[in-house]
């Protein structure tokens, strides 16, 4: 109760005390959009989602003046939105994205080197011995963030925007306990690291809490605790998404993570998905206040496991979200190859539509072939095709459709 006091009066305009935050170097901490009048928002188990001046069909939907509300989308991954040099290079995928049916695209809100001079990706930041550097180039730095978010806007799509990776690339965890010491696992509970996590989250935040291209913000690209007790990542979650909070009441949060079940999870056998060696519980974790919605990732291949089961994985997490009365994503599903992606994707998609109340579902990772060749892609990608019956057509605009159509139903 005393923390739902407290952020209702920090929405309110009011201010508290709080400690001072970790030494920046940066001048432009500043909001670059002017305020928007609506944001997306939970409703029940589905989102609210503000569209274009038209209607869309969708499982629930009315006028708001001349805005629309649709609430079951898809969405998709791009998380290279941000981190493209060329501005052409993003409008050809953001408009693609948007002529696909996809309502959201997840976009990497972080990129943190330990050493500028010898950096060769674009960064936001520098962590290292002499400081906290905010990176405020146009071509470098933070400018390509901004033009991701301005593309987003004018292509009507909102983006996802994790704010921290837990892996290597572009400068995740490593980047924080290269700087300040320690290792992966007590990154959650390390005063120092948590000081500027918390110090790169109120820049970010602070720019772009007034703009109506941002979807949520997630805490982490799916967080990991390998061998923890998942008491670290709960209270860690319940600590970060309630600072984001404090600094932005017009959007929503979510964890980011992969949906990790444990042991105590009647509907588990006990092997990988089941054993809680990652540190994370899903279901004590979509019960934090703060968080709006769960997410959860699916990873057959890597994990272990058959294809089939990705079925089980869907309908559990979907119970698990009716149990807590929270919107749930399926924010990341793939398969390696397109064989088995034709083969497998219709099956989930069937089962997220017919069998469940998911709000959302995107598949890793959205492709186009840039003229100047740049390639940021896996072996999951799918190439957009507005050709019918490509596989970006069948599996992505065909099933955007199937889901803007949807009918709400209280017993999934």
């Amino acid at each position: 109760m005393y923390l739902q006091v407290v952020l209702s009066l920090l929405c309110a305009g009011l201010s508290l005390v709080r400690s001072a935050p970790a030494p920046t170097h940066d001048k432009a901490a500043v909001s670059i959009e002017a305020r928007g009048t609506t944001y997306p928002s939970t409703s029940g188990r589905l989102f609210n989602i503000a569209g274009k001046v038209e209607y869309f069909s969708g499982s629930f939907k009315r006028a708001l003046g001349k805005q629309t509300v649709v609430d079951t989308y898809v969405g998709t991954n791009a998380w290279y939105l941000g981190h493209l040099t060329s501005n052409a290079d993003v409008d050809q995928a953001m408009s693609q994205i948007a002529a696909s049916g996809f309502k959201t695209a997840r976009v990497w809100g972080f990129g943190t080197t330990n050493n500028a001079a010898t950096e060769t990706n674009v960064y936001y930041q520098v962590l290292n011995s002499t400081g906290q550097y905010f990176n405020m180039d146009s071509n470098t730095g933070i400018g390509r963030l901004d033009y991701a978010l301005s593309s987003a806007k004018k292509y009507g799509v909102q983006l996802v925007l994790p704010l921290l990776n837990n892996f290597d690339a572009l400068g995740g965890i490593n980047t924080y306990t290269n700087a300040y010491g320690g290792n992966h696992t007590s990154f959650y509970t390390d005063a120092k690291s948590q000081a500027a996590y918390k110090n790169y989250i109120k820049f970010i935040v602070n720019r772009y809490k007034t703009s109506t291209a941002i979807f949520s913000w997630e805490l982490c690209n799916e967080p990991r605790c390998s061998g923890c007790a998942s008491s670290v990542i709960t209270n860690w979650a319940t600590s970060i998404s309630a600072y984001i909070k404090s600094l932005d009441c017009n959007h929503m949060v979510s964890l980011g993570d992969e949906g990790w079940l444990q042991p105590s999870f009647s509907g588990g056998d006990g092997t990988y998905a089941y054993s809680g060696y990652e540190g994370v519980d899903f279901v004590k974790n979509l019960a934090i206040s703060t968080i709006d919605y769960g997410t959860f990732h699916m990873y057959p291949d890597q994990w272990g496991y058959n294809y089939s089961w990705g079925n089980t994985w869907i309908t559990q997490h979907n119970a698990i979200g009716k149990a807590a009365g929270k919107p749930v994503v399926l924010e990341e599903y793939a398969a390696p190859t397109a064989a088995l992606q034709e083969q497998y994707f219709p099956q989930w998609q069937s089962t997220i539509v017919s069998k469940t109340s998911i709000a959302s579902d995107a598949y890793w990772q959205f492709a186009t072939s840039f003229a100047d060749g740049t390639n940021p892609y896996d072996n999951y990608a799918i190439y957009y095709n507005a050709t019918a019956g490509s596989e970006s057509a069948n599996l992505g605009t065909a099933h955007a459709k199937t889901m803007a159509a949807k009918q709400a139903t209280a017993s999934l």
